[in-house]
């Protein structure tokens, strides 16, 4: 039987936004009230907005859970309110655990205070006693990859080196529930993997997480259910991957464009997938035989030109390309069909690129938009950092090996 360890009922956290506030300058006081004596002793105008509202939820022991939406949803407001940074509004939260908190850059820290030294106030601060935090101080700092600053002032820290002295912290310290907001994009690629490397650890020991990210890809790999938030309340609540997949559909649908200008000689204007193998125009929900179209308005003929393809994962990284020359097309839309007998990618968005070029100079690079979802389920290893970039299914067989 599980046990919910975080339980929500109608949660609410109204704000007071200034419209129109003056500004606090002496100067503008004194031009103010030259212009206007009376605007000195008008209230400011303010209004009431909700940032989250009615927000019904159970987290369970063990589970990783993740927040998704716009900006703007409630994600980190929600975190706050769990975190009793922030007091709600309406409604209640009943929390059982110790909750370890990774909420903003270095939140917590003292900057006059050595990094040394803060590890051990985060610590306390997260309910750790002293022989705790030392037990596992090497690990923290060897994590963190700051031995040579161990002993420095956070103050002369970097943003990167802030974060990843508060990841560590957070994630070692063991707090039977974490929550983490989306500040691992601070650090570089390569820290941003090992951080997920030790979600996926602290979530296989048993911890109760709760992750708000953009990566969706992350989102998928490291939890079992997900909370969409909208508006400030929950628009919908299930399994990752089915969740993450409409998630995206709704993304791509608003992110349509189609409207490039009829200037030049040329404008691709649309892509899309055709084919079997699709769920929308947009998101492709398997890795068989794949067919994507590029539609190109030709406004002048075009002679003997140069047409490219490309396609990149997130990171920027090329994964696939293709070119023809000589092509040459008269005035009106032409479509190009590429069709690839299997696209083996892993779950996340991708961006296609389309070009036109004549004698080497560019006469349509199109950046295309919306991004392609991919939205199959992972089948490479647990760990981001060493998946790859193909989701290609394999077949392991362990069998005792002739001692020939």
């Amino acid at each position: 039987m599980t046990t919910a360890v975080i339980h929500t009922h109608s949660l609410g956290k109204e704000y007071r936004r200034n419209l129109g506030a003056p500004s606090g300058l002496l100067r503008d006081s004194l031009a103010r009230a030259f212009r206007s004596p009376s605007s000195l002793f008008r209230r400011e105008r303010a209004e009431k907005f909700w940032a989250l509202r009615d927000v019904s939820m159970e987290v369970n022991e063990g589970e990783v859970l993740g927040l998704i939406g716009r900006n703007g949803s409630g994600k980190t407001t929600l975190l706050k309110v769990l975190s009793r940074i922030t007091r709600p509004t309406a409604g209640w939260a009943e929390i059982h655990g110790r909750i370890g908190s990774l909420l903003e850059v270095g939140t917590g820290f003292h900057p006059e205070l050595t990094g040394r030294e803060n590890a051990y106030l985060s610590g306390a601060i997260l309910g750790m006693s002293k022989e705790e935090i030392s037990r596992k101080f090497d690990e923290i700092v060897a994590f963190a990859e700051l031995e040579k600053f161990i002993d420095t002032p956070v103050k002369h820290y970097s943003s990167g080196m802030y974060v990843r002295l508060a990841f560590a912290v957070a994630a070692h310290l063991e707090p039977e529930i974490l929550l983490v907001d989306e500040v691992l994009a601070v650090g570089d690629i390569k820290f941003q993997r090992k951080c997920l490397g030790k979600m996926g650890d602290v979530a296989r020991a048993g911890r109760t997480v709760i992750l708000v990210s953009h990566q969706l890809t992350q989102i998928r790999r490291l939890c079992q259910r997900v909370i969409w938030l909208d508006g400030g309340a929950i628009r919908n609540v299930g399994p990752a991957a089915e969740l993450v997949s409409s998630y995206e559909a709704a993304m791509a649908d608003n992110a349509l464009d189609d409207s490039r200008p009829a200037e030049g000689r040329c404008q691709f204007i649309r892509w899309k997938l055709v084919g079997s193998n699709r769920t929308s125009d947009h998101i492709l929900p398997g890795d068989g035989e794949t067919s994507v179209s590029f539609l190109l308005r030709v406004n002048e003929p075009l002679q003997s030109v140069h047409h490219g393809v490309a396609l990149y994962d997130q990171d920027r990284h090329l994964l696939w390309g293709n070119a023809l020359d000589g092509v040459t097309l008269d005035p009106g839309l032409h479509e190009f069909c590429y069709t690839l007998p299997f696209l083996p990618l892993r779950p996340g968005a991708y961006a296609w690129r389309a070009a036109i070029y004549d004698g080497g100079i560019a006469v349509d690079d199109w950046e295309c938009v919306p991004p392609m979802q991919v939205v199959t389920t992972p089948v490479t290893h647990y760990r981001d950092e060493a998946a790859g970039f193909l989701n290609i299914p394999s077949k392991l067989e362990i069998f005792p090996a002739s001692s020939k």
